[in-house]
């Protein structure tokens, strides 16, 4: 049947990822990034039925290819933690025919994204017929009319007139200027620094402490970045999925039906199962039990077992933490990608006997950097995992001979200790991996070498 799954994430410099390998993941691809030289093979991947880049009218023609697309957001973005892209993966239809999939998701791409002015990278995986989905891959810094990137935040200056204090951007002071307002700059006065204006000063005969004006700490944000960051854009987006997908529904005379809202927002107690993936699927074809396809029998078994607690006890009301089953699905998929992005940075470790030393040393810093923040990225997502997991299990043995409201009672009272048993045995097992990674990393052959040939 139908179901409703939108999962959005940012791509970030700051997390250790590069629009470019996402956009090498989501089209199968081997794209090279300019950044940091680091070429991204997927190639190998298996499940890509379909793919496109969808640009702006007044967007750059070459970006038409997407290694050029991305490398001139990589280009753009110079801060070390800087958000490159915008992320959605969402489920499509079995219902539906592939071209079908395809006219949906260049529809809802063209009229929520590309009309607002976003360059979209789109691509659809499915390995088996039964898990269809789609990557979309969006820029998130608006095109001027002439397709030259905007800014995402303004330098904004703090002035003074007449003892009101009000900000203003660099343009907008130039007029400012004209109607008596004046920047703030530090003045020394006695040991201490003092925000006044020049005019001020000058009658003290103070001296200027620095160059730099008095300004708001973060700027200010183009508006429409502002837009495109907003909860409120965010909620639109998924509601707008809802509706053109049950509208293809409708075209094909199918009476199944989607729906954006939580349980809790369409007024249901019961907790909502999760996304299962089609490496979970096929296990289950092959007879082996997988955890997420267990977690969905034992979601479905709870949500029976609150609706005849609730005819037999209208006061009680069974509270489960829903978020730790929402986020398997996307953990999984995370994992994956993560994973791959430190195989490749591994690989990167291989330089000629004759390479320059500098360039060397500034190579494996970067490379380092880049590692190092995959491997938090990747322990953060597998203890959250085994901490979903290790719930479950106990709570499903805990079932065992217990009534309704004992069972309730039992979980209350031992989920904690279990969540701190699992996140410590995570702790010790990444541990060991690390160390065993390390023993066996290119990285420590390659200092090694280096070190002999000083």
């Amino acid at each position: 049947m139908a179901i409703y799954h939108l999962e959005a994430k940012v791509v970030s410099r700051g997390a250790g990822r590069s629009a470019v390998a996402a956009s090498a993941y989501l089209s199968c691809s081997r794209l090279y990034n300019d950044y940091d030289g680091i070429q991204h093979d997927y190639t190998k991947k298996q499940g890509l039925v379909w793919q496109e880049v969808f640009l702006p009218e007044y967007a750059p023609q070459e970006w038409q290819d997407r290694e050029e697309l991305w490398n001139a957001v990589e280009e753009v973005e110079t801060a070390k933690d800087s958000r490159l892209a915008r992320e959605f993966v969402v489920a499509l239809p079995i219902e539906l025919s592939r071209e079908q999939q395809i006219e949906l998701l260049q529809e809802f791409i063209r009229e929520q994204f590309v009309s607002d002015g976003m360059c979209a990278d789109a691509a659809i995986h499915d390995t088996d017929g039964h898990n269809p989905h789609a990557h979309i891959l969006l820029t998130v810094r608006p095109l001027d009319g002439q397709g030259h990137w905007q800014y995402k935040t303004e330098k904004e200056y703090l002035c003074v007139r007449n003892g009101e204090e009000r900000g203003f951007t660099a343009a907008e002071f130039r007029t400012a200027q004209t109607d008596g307002w004046e920047k703030q700059y530090p003045y020394e006065v006695g040991k201490k620094k003092v925000y006044m204006t020049p005019s001020a000063a000058e009658a003290q005969e103070l001296i200027r402490a620095d160059k730099h004006p008095k300004s708001t700490r973060y700027g200010r944000q183009n508006p429409i970045s502002e837009r495109w960051n907003s909860e409120e854009q965010l909620v639109s987006w998924r509601a707008a999925w809802a509706d053109v997908t049950n509208l293809y529904l409708e075209r094909a005379r199918r009476e199944e039906r989607i729906d954006h809202r939580s349980n809790a927002a369409r007024g249901l107690d019961e907790i909502p199962t999760i996304h299962e993936g089609v490496a979970a699927q096929a296990l289950e074809r092959k007879g082996i039990i997988s955890d997420r396809c267990e977690l969905n029998r034992q979601i479905k078994a709870d949500s029976a077992l609150l609706r005849e607690l609730k005819k037999e006890l209208p006061i009680y009301h069974v509270k489960r933490h829903k978020a730790l089953a929402v986020r398997i699905a996307e953990l999984t998929e995370d994992l994956e990608e993560l994973r791959s992005e430190k195989a490749l940075l591994l690989q990167k470790f291989e330089y000629a006997e004759d390479a320059d030393a500098e360039a060397f040393r500034k190579d494996i810093a970067i490379m380092e950097s880049a590692l190092k923040k995959l491997e938090a990225q990747e322990q953060k997502y597998a203890a959250e995992l085994d901490k979903v997991l290790a719930e479950y299990a106990e709570l499903k043995a805990q079932a065992v001979d217990l009534d309704p409201v004992e069972l309730h009672e039992a979980r209350q009272v031992l989920r904690p200790a279990q969540e701190k048993t699992a996140e410590e045995r995570q702790v010790r097992q990444m541990s060991m991996q690390r160390q065993a990674a390390q023993q066996k990393s290119p990285l420590r052959s390659v200092w090694k070498k280096n070190d002999f040939e000083r």
